[in-house]
């Protein structure tokens, strides 16, 4: 007797609904970045934050001391640069301005509206000097903060102590800065340098690969350019003629360039170099470093083709360059344009915030928000609640990236720094061990900074609250009002700041991507105009290497505009990651002319004047489809004219219409 068994079919049920996840721009926003530990910088931020405390309660004094160690924060958050002379600009300039707004918040302080006024004013100033560059964004950061906080806090009298004290704690971190500079002297432009060196470097070995690796290193160039060229150009540019080793790195650096250029020729050509040139440019970014002078010793394979001959050539040029003692001044060209007097660019920048339409309405944003602030501040009875206007600023400010993201990731990493304050103040007694507390915290400032924004806010929310109890002595009692505090300032920046301008939320993120295109557009038309002489090739030459270096550095910003805009909310995240695509596209387009032009230039048959003609009006057609396109689909623009397979601009063709395809999807 067989037992047969029978099987049930039982119907599988609907899928079990996933939990839900964090949206992308979080997630982004939460993601620490890959950086090294910048040891160097935490030591110093310890010192510089811990010594007045411990001076303070020497002289039993504490809230003098919390006064200067506010001013060390200032300039601990502040010193960003690499160069020793921009370090000095980058933490002395800010602090007079930070001087100047806590004598303004003092003056203030208990006059009610008469603070609300006087703060909307200077936010509305702050907001506007913050568009002129780097200097002026930190310089208007502190004079708003520390307006604020003089209008919040009670601080000594006479009025002109607490600007005193905050000034001597900024001047404490950059005498810090400086004890370096006699031992590294131009350590940090000669490091930039090589460090271009080395990434094109990379970027050789990685030509014949993948297309994403090669885009990837590529872009390491760009960035390490503009490193560089920023760092050795930070002063006047007639100081050429004065400083010999500012003169040897300048044409170390302008050697490179031929090599860049020649770069994206040895890519399309698609077949691996030999490891003894990528070798050779890593022995240059060495002797870079090193200082290395004398004859140079280049053992390199036979040049193959155009691009084999250009990188060749250029190659041994930077060669003789590198090791070159003594280069002539009057025989290094500048290859990004000099730059002109001071006095004349602090004229002209005030100028141009002055008549600038992004300026004033930054400006307005932010006064706005202020004046709100500190209204409901005025309204309600919320003791010395300087917070709300802190988190306003901090939220709001321009370079940080998106205001939507910011507003929440400040929220989240407040609340991590409360908790840590919470155990500082409940468990560390008011006295003598805050000095090694403040040590540990202020440790935590650079390394945390370079993580992200969510994780500075984290390290510098226990540092303020440990100095803000020193000066009203408040206790744990300060955890719970800062908190709601910073809710409510993320609160007045999300719907004051962010939801009322239209701009935030429809930006039209694809405006400066079209520009860009039509530099793009006139880039191929200087690569290829006919000249009549050898001294009119020479000028052609410089205005096509110019432009390329702006477009490059463009295109960068570029990146840095879209991936801020990633971490919005739709629809403002979905547009750009939309369009992404293009960005890169554009890359390669610059790319492809730049590689046309090198092959030219070593024998290959120059293009028509009606092919070039053609070209640029694709370019042209497609900026201005993106122009009037506020989705990606929308964009319309003329039939692509046909290229010749057998055309040095071949290539560029492809990649127009590469990008034309991206910006045109079928249906």
């Amino acid at each position: 007797m067989t037992t047969e068994r029978r099987t049930e079919h039982i119907p599988p049920g609907p899928p079990r609904p996933k939990p839900p996840a964090p949206p992308g721009w979080l997630l982004a926003g939460l993601r620490p970045s890959h950086a090294p530990v910048p040891w160097a910088a935490a030591a110093r931020a310890g010192i510089a934050l811990a010594a007045p405390l411990a001076v303070g309660f020497a002289l039993d004094e504490p809230e003098y001391g919390a006064l200067v160690s506010m001013g060390a924060l200032s300039g601990v958050i502040g010193d960003t640069a690499d160069a020793y002379r921009m370090r000095i600009l980058n933490i002395a300039v800010p602090q007079f301005f930070g001087a100047v707004g806590v004598a303004v918040g003092t003056l203030v302080f208990g006059h009610g509206w008469v603070a609300v006024g006087v703060l909307t004013l200077i936010a509305l100033v702050s907001g506007m000097i913050s568009s002129i560059g780097t200097v002026a964004s930190v310089s208007g950061l502190l004079l708003l903060l520390n307006a604020v906080v003089g209008a919040g806090l009670p601080m000594p009298r006479p009025w002109w102590t607490a600007p005193l004290l905050l000034t001597a704690g900024g001047l404490f971190v950059l005498a810090l800065t400086l004890l370096g500079w006699p031992l590294r002297g131009r350590g940090p432009e000669r490091t930039a340098v090589a460090g271009a060196y080395r990434a094109l470097a990379d970027s050789l070995e990685a030509a014949a690969g993948p297309q994403p690796a090669y885009e990837e290193r590529r872009q390491r160039v760009t960035q390490a350019l503009n490193q560089a060229y920023d760092l050795v150009l930070a002063r006047r540019a007639r100081v050429h003629g004065r400083s010999s080793s500012l003169v040897r790195m300048l044409a170390q650096l302008n050697a490179l360039i031929p090599l860049v250029e020649a770069a994206p020729a040895v890519h399309l050509r698609g077949k691996p170099l030999a490891p003894a040139v990528p070798a050779a440019v890593r022995d240059l970014a060495r002797a870079v470093e090193d200082g290395r002078t004398g004859t140079p010793e280049l053992d390199l394979p036979a040049p193959e083709g155009p691009s084999g001959r250009a990188l060749d050539s250029a190659l041994r040029h930077a060669a003789v360059t590198v090791h070159l003692a003594e280069p002539d001044p009057n025989n290094i060209d500048d290859r990004l344009g000099r730059p002109a007097a001071l006095g004349v660019r602090a004229r002209r920048a005030v100028r141009d915030m002055a008549f600038s339409a992004a300026s004033w309405r930054y400006g307005l944003r932010l006064a706005l928000c202020i004046g709100l602030a500190q209204s409901l501040v005025s309204l309600i009875a919320v003791e010395r609640s300087y917070w709300v206007a802190l988190t306003v600023t901090f939220v709001l400010k321009p370079d940080f990236g998106s205001v939507f993201s910011r507003a929440v990731l400040r929220a989240l990493g407040t609340a991590a720094g409360l908790v840590l304050a919470a155990a500082v103040l409940a468990e560390v007694p008011r006295g003598w061990w805050d000095v090694p507390v403040m040590v540990l915290l202020a440790a935590l400032i650079p390394v945390f900074s370079a993580k992200g924004y969510a994780f500075q806010t984290a390290a510098i929310t226990p540092v303020i609250l440990l100095l803000s109890d020193l000066l009203n002595h408040q206790g744990f009692d300060l955890i719970r009002p800062r908190l709601l505090d910073s809710l409510i300032g993320c609160a007045i920046a999300l719907v004051a700041g962010y939801l009322l301008w239209p701009e935030s939320w429809h930006a039209r993120i694809g405006d400066r991507l079209a520009d860009t295109v039509d530099d793009a557009a006139r880039y191929v038309d200087r690569a290829f105009a006919p000249v009549a002489d050898e001294a009119a090739l020479r000028e052609a030459r410089q205005i096509r290497l110019q432009a390329r270096r702006r477009i490059y550095r463009d295109l960068s910003g570029v990146r840095s505009e879209f991936q801020r805009a990633l971490t919005e909310p739709p629809p403002t995240g979905a547009r750009a990651a939309a369009w992404w695509p293009l960005v890169v596209a554009l890359e390669r387009i610059v790319d492809a002319t730049t590689a046309a032009r090198v092959r030219v230039n070593h024998g290959a048959t120059a293009p028509g004047a009606a092919e070039v003609t053609a070209l640029s009006a694709e370019l042209h057609g497609l900026a201005a489809g993106l122009r009037s396109s506020r989705t990606l689909k929308e964009v319309r623009i003329p039939p692509l004219a046909p290229g010749s397979e057998d055309s040095v601009l071949a290539p560029l063709h492809h990649e127009v219409a590469a990008a034309r395809a991206i910006a045109q999807p079928e249906r």
